[in-house]
């Protein structure tokens, strides 16, 4: 028994190729939303004064809560000064990775700073969850 197969397989491929660099733009549209969000989940915690790890910031030292006072801003620990270092937070994306980054390398030594003595720069276990479900949600 003989079967010939007529197809356009050529066709198939150009098809495949396009539904590929389809599927890479969705993936990489789904891993910047995915990014952002996890910029608004270190924001929101840092300014509740709390770690990724779910403990709440070392408190200041009693010389420098006393400057914070004296300039009108708040004694407790949120990482937040003059608003630039969480301001400068940015994300770039790519068919395979997101990356949350620090604009200004001011800002970006300043975090690292901060994030030695007061974790804020990553995501605890539910955090990771809800960014994976926020992925999920917006691959298309």
């Amino acid at each position: 028994m003989q079967i010939k197969l007529d197809a356009n397989f050529q066709q198939a491929a150009n098809d495949l190729k396009k539904r590929g660099k389809s599927l890479n733009a969705s993936v990489k549209k789904a891993l910047l939303i995915t990014a952002l969000k996890g910029i608004n989940i270190i924001e929101d915690r840092t300014s509740k004064g709390r770690s990724y790890k779910g403990t709440f910031f070392k408190k200041y030292n009693a010389s420098y809560a006393a400057y914070r006072l004296q300039k009108g801003r708040s004694t407790k620990p949120d990482l937040q000064f003059t608003g630039q270092m969480m301001s400068s937070m940015s994300a770039i994306s790519t068919s395979r990775y997101a990356e949350i980054y620090f604009t200004r390398a001011t800002e970006s030594k300043k975090a690292a700073m901060n994030d030695k003595k007061r974790p804020f720069f990553g995501f605890s276990r539910k955090e990771q969850k809800t960014l994976g479900k926020t992925f999920e949600r917006y691959l298309k």
